[in-house]
């Protein structure tokens, strides 16, 4: 019998092609219904995928909750900070977070849902999202350690700039606070991104 890799290579990539159409009709549903407000078969109709498969290739409901975090997970994490220059590598890291953000909005969405619900899902989540703060984490420590920053606690300010990152997306909802002139249907990314960094820079006492 002769094996046709050709064969297994189109099956394979069936395969992904069926897994990310899940995870892309999933993470829709999470970011506007939430996850217990979703159903398997909602996913699978969003994906346009026989209800079976989510079992299939995920086990279930919350499988695909946490492999959307290791899918979508952001590029810049892949090329390590070398901590020569904290300042700039706390630079990079907040304008590739600011990034992501705007470019995943339903992932920023998901993870807020979970966290400020306390789900018992979180657990799990927080492993997932654990790569994302640790070279935060070793940001901060190398920018005091080499008198770039000034904090008290590590704990605080790691909280207060995720915080920032995570919880402060532009939303309608603040509109009523502003006047008129000052609503825009939309910050273009480097102001957004060069108000948060001013923010938090300011913050660690550090020039930016």
């Amino acid at each position: 019998m002769i094996f046709d890799r050709s064969k297994e290579a189109e099956m394979m990539q069936d395969s992904k092609d069926v897994k990310l159409k899940i995870l892309d009709g999933a993470k829709v549903l999470f970011a506007q219904k939430g996850f217990e407000g979703t159903t398997v078969r909602q996913i699978c109709d969003q994906a346009g995928v026989a209800l079976a498969l989510v079992s299939y290739h995920f086990g279930g409901k919350e499988n695909v909750l946490l492999a959307l975090y290791d899918t979508f997970a952001p590029q810049f994490l892949q090329e390590p900070f070398v901590l020569s220059d904290p300042e700039q590598d706390l630079r990079r890291f907040i304008t590739e977070f600011v990034r992501f953000r705007r470019e995943e909005p339903e992932l920023i969405n998901i993870l807020q849902q979970e966290i400020m619900m306390q789900s018992p899902r979180a657990e799990k989540l927080q492993k997932c999202v654990f790569a994302l703060w640790m070279p935060l984490r070793e940001i901060l420590i190398s920018g005091k350690e080499q008198g770039q920053f000034e904090y008290e606690s590590l704990r605080h300010t790691l909280n207060f700039i995720v915080g920032t990152l995570i919880f402060s997306r532009v939303h309608s909802f603040f509109d009523p606070v502003f006047v008129q002139d000052d609503i825009k249907d939309k910050d273009e990314l480097e102001e957004v991104v060069e108000h948060t960094l001013r923010f938090i820079f300011k913050g660690l006492q550090a020039a930016h």
